[in-house]
């Protein structure tokens, strides 16, 4: 599925996502087994399933009447897809004015500030 036609999520869905991506593959119940308490319906979480297969995020493989359920979605493409949006919504496609904002916002350690560094030199090396 291209990038362009993938839609974001509902919160409900995000988790179900969250959970299919840990497990891999997983029948209702043990996505439903996952949620913290208290943990939503089976017929809940099954709703949500069927509209992420209608939606093209998941599939699943038939066991009977059974469905076992695996994302066609990796994490990595939705995360890409989100912060694209994130960053064309709220700052004018501007990474700088989110890596400021994210600075100003967050606590960050000295820790995470030298492993944003060490990340910003590295980019710098490797695109001069």
């Amino acid at each position: 599925m291209e990038q362009q036609q993938l839609k974001e999520l509902t919160k409900a869905e995000e988790q179900v996502m969250q959970i299919l991506w840990e497990l891999e593959h997983a029948f209702v119940k043990e996505i439903v087994a996952q949620f913290p308490e208290p943990k939503p319906a089976y017929n809940t979480v099954s709703t949500i399933v069927r509209i992420l297969v209608s939606k093209g995020f998941i599939s699943y493989n038939s066991y009977g009447k059974s469905h076992r359920y695996f994302a066609e979605i990796d994490k990595e493409t939705y995360k890409k897809m989100i912060a694209k949006k994130l960053l064309h919504s709220y700052f004018e496609n501007s990474p700088k004015s989110m890596l400021s904002f994210f600075l100003q916002e967050e606590q960050l350690d000295i820790e995470e500030l030298d492993d944003i560094l060490t990340m910003i030199e590295r980019q710098k090396s490797q695109n001069p």
